[in-house]
């Protein structure tokens, strides 16, 4: 099929396909590439598809471009539930814009971010233009995964598109910002991982006491923000004292 474009017809099954996964789920894929257009399709047909709340409708897991769909097969068949979910509406056009822009103090490099100065040496930049280059962008909030709390944001710019390292590390500090591929993201707690670690932030991103528990959602931007080892140790103790929430904006 071809990409997703928005069109008159707004219902999902003038924009997706669909495809079978095993006995008691399918995919509705709305395109073959990543892109913020297919992936706020995908976010979109989850909402709507929750609110219609069909029968034998178990869960929704949103991919960067598809929307896993469960189903119970004593309260429905694929076929009944694919006629459902491809005459939902969803709604007026969807370009994938925004929805909040937060702004993330980092600390980069030295011992908050020690795969700094080997990006630096693989992308022939000096440290201080992969810092300018992470920074430049505002990362869109694909999907969240791996761990909760974990978004994958996107795009890097072209020369940061670096594989995960060959060997994992065993632990990986919580709030560490990294980069893999085309994707950048922040471990919310100390886990296993093999992305190029580039710094570190105070931020809480994830906190099962509030509601959400995670501090981004899916068609949020982030923007990195350098600051100095003061700062950062300042930004940790207001974070320490629940006094802290990152600067967000809403886009005009």
């Amino acid at each position: 099929m071809g990409e997703p474009h928005e069109r008159a017809d707004g219902r999902i099954g003038a924009l997706a396909r669909f495809l079978p996964v095993g006995d008691t789920a399918f995919a509705v894929e709305f395109g073959a590439r990543i892109a913020p257009n297919i992936n706020a399709h995908v976010h979109r047909a989850a909402a709507v598809l929750a609110e219609a709340a069909p029968a034998g409708l178990v869960e929704t897991v949103p991919t960067f471009r598809s929307l896993l769909v469960h189903y119970d097969p004593t309260l429905t068949s694929a076929a009944a539930l694919q006629d459902i979910v491809g005459a939902l509406d969803l709604g007026e056009a969807t370009h994938g814009a925004l929805a909040r822009i937060w702004r993330i103090p980092v600390l980069y490099g030295g011992e908050a971010g020690p795969d700094l100065d080997d990006v630096a040496g693989v992308t022939g930049l000096s440290p201080e233009e992969v810092v300018v280059r992470h920074a430049g962008e505002v990362y869109r909030v694909y999907v969240q995964g791996f761990l909760p709390g974990f978004a994958y944001m996107g795009d890097l710019v072209p020369e940061l598109d670096l594989p995960r390292l060959s060997t994992p590390r065993v632990r990986v500090p919580p709030g560490s910002v990294a980069i893999a591929q085309r994707m950048t993201g922040i471990y919310p707690v100390a886990s296993p991982g093999g992305w190029r670690l580039l710094g570190n932030t105070p931020v809480r991103l994830f906190d099962p006491s509030h509601s959400p528990p995670t501090l981004f959602a899916p068609g949020d931007g982030v923007r990195f923000v350098p600051v100095d080892a003061d700062t950062h140790a300042d930004v940790c103790r207001q974070v320490a004292d629940s006094a802290y929430l990152p600067d967000c904006e809403v886009p005009a």
